[in-house]
């Protein structure tokens, strides 16, 4: 049995298939916990795969270590999105984090994770975490300079997740965030989303001072490589030395230094060059 996830008409991916470990259609969306036989268990949505065991660290690092990094002290953070755990992972991971909220649209992700992704859902019982369910922009709204990072962990941009791409958003993550504060957003791949790249690059650029984009190869993603965004109020990532104090698999500080240089063609789209 193989799974086929489809780009367009022209590419497709497919994975062989282990076992169904699980399939539910929530108020949501479609979500299903397969099992890939080379790549391990994998989380599903709206038949797009999200991630997988193989390869998750890739994302969850370079979404979260490049800002986390970055701030100079961090104390309080925000995932939105996240369900699976693994952006919660890493973030707590840093020794000054005293409080993570992590507001989740779709409560059955969450529960999913926990019975048959325990290596991503680990953290989800530490006491410094809260889960909240509800709608991500909307919640958002409601806070104001308060969180030191905000971290976007959306799936595509269809279904429950199109309104975490908007101008309205970003700049209510703005505003929720402190003096110095950073957000760090999941931005697609600059090959199969231009469109959608260039948009969330160009957007955060006309609402924070300092906008880097990161590049990282996932390989599980059909894209190839994917690009994560820091947005920053006052520190520059491209200034900044890690101080890492604990295991990785991916992240370091070469790769820290090397994923904001960017391909001449990423330039060209951007218009920085």
């Amino acid at each position: 049995m193989w799974y086929i996830e489809k780009h367009n008409e022209n590419y497709q991916v497919g994975w062989r298939v282990s076992d169904i470990l699980y399939q539910k259609k929530t108020p949501y969306q479609n979500l299903a916990i397969v099992e890939f036989a080379e790549f391990g268990r994998s989380l599903i949505l709206d038949d797009a795969v999200q991630t997988t065991e193989k390869d998750e660290y890739v994302y969850h690092e370079m979404l979260v270590h490049p800002a986390a990094f970055t701030h100079k002290s961090p104390r309080r953070a925000l995932i939105i999105g996240g369900g699976d755990g693994g952006t919660l992972r890493e973030v707590l991971k840093h020794k000054t984090i005293e409080k993570v909220d992590l507001v989740e649209i779709d409560e059955e992700v969450i529960k999913a994770s926990k019975q048959f992704l325990p290596s991503l859902s680990e953290s989800f019982n530490d006491p410094r975490v809260e889960v909240i369910i509800d709608d991500g922009i909307r919640y958002v709204k409601k806070v104001k300079n308060y969180y030191d990072l905000i971290f976007v962990d959306a799936s595509d941009p269809v279904g429950p997740a199109v309104v975490l791409y908007s101008e309205e958003f970003y700049r209510s993550l703005f505003d929720a965030l402190t003096a110095d504060g950073i957000a760090a957003v999941q931005s697609e791949s600059p090959n199969f989303y231009p469109d959608i790249f260039v948009k969330i690059v160009t957007t955060l650029r006309d609402i924070f001072p300092k906008v880097n984009v990161a590049l990282a190869p996932v390989p599980s993603y059909i894209s190839g490589f994917f690009a994560f965004t820091v947005a920053s109020k006052v520190y520059n990532p491209k200034e900044t030395t890690p101080n890492i104090t604990f295991p990785t698999k991916y992240y370091n500080e070469e790769i820290h230094n090397a994923c904001f240089a960017l391909p001449n063609f990423i330039l060209d789209m951007l218009k920085i060059r």
